[in-house]
């Protein structure tokens, strides 16, 4: 019993490390570079860099299909989300602490559930008719129920703060139903916050970073749609 705990752990938190590709590895180190010197020159909040730190290495290891993103993405959602309180963003604060965290232990749970064979990769589904309308009416609940809460609170930028909901719901219900669009919900997000940080540094320069943070989001989410498009043909042929 103790053998195949040891095992277990050591798959999900220490072989995906060894099956990264070359490339991933130097997408990795150079994302993490531009946010960690970005926030070094602006010598921003550590637990910002924290966050966004663990965010750009989640999403190295979503794009491999791997268990370990998801744990990885709750540790982010209670970072960020933590982060966003501190700056009165509430709309980050709600999505990421009242959806997103919770999303990814149901999808850590479905993905742990659902390997495919032994390549360490999760079992990549085809979304049915059912499930995609099924998607998209959820999406439209959430959207309307934490947007109306947002109202309620009175929140800054609120068109966009809606939008960054919809858009995380989307791609968090999609990554629990094993789709490869999940990533594409992601990039969507990822140009939301660029959008709202953008605004942000308008007003204060010692935003930036955040700005850069998800814009490198936004070129790892690219490449984990990339990713699982061919894990989705090598795993359906």
């Amino acid at each position: 019993m103790k053998r195949k705990i040891t095992h277990y752990l050591s798959e999900l938190f220490i072989t995906p490390f060894t099956r990264l590709t070359r490339f991933e590895v130097c997408l990795w180190l150079t994302s993490a570079a531009v946010i960690a010197v970005s926030f070094a020159l602006i010598r921003e909040n550590p637990l910002t860099l924290a966050a966004s730190l663990v965010g750009v290495t989640a999403l190295i290891f979503l794009a491999r299909g791997a268990a370990l993103g998801q744990i990885l993405i709750l540790l982010f959602s209670l970072l960020y989300g933590l982060v966003s309180f501190q700056l009165h963003y509430w709309g980050e604060m709600l999505t990421y602490l009242g959806m997103t965290a919770p999303m990814a232990v149901f999808a850590l749970i479905s993905w742990v559930r659902h390997p495919y064979k032994d390549s360490g990769e999760v079992a990549v589904q085809k979304l049915s008719g059912k499930q995609t309308v099924g998607t998209l009416l959820l999406t439209v609940a959430a959207t309307a129920l934490f947007g109306g809460l947002l109202w309620w609170l009175d929140t800054p930028n609120l068109p966009v703060s809606v939008l960054s909901v919809s858009t995380s719901f989307l791609a968090a219900t999609l990554t629990f139903l094993r789709s490869p669009y999940y990533a594409l919900g992601y990039a969507a997000n990822d140009v939301v916050l660029i959008v709202l940080w953008v605004a942000a540094a308008v007003s204060d320069p010692v935003f930036l970073p955040m700005v850069l943070c998800f814009v490198t989001f936004l070129v790892n989410d690219l490449y984990g749609f990339y990713c699982w498009r061919r894990m989705e043909r090598r795993q359906w042929m």
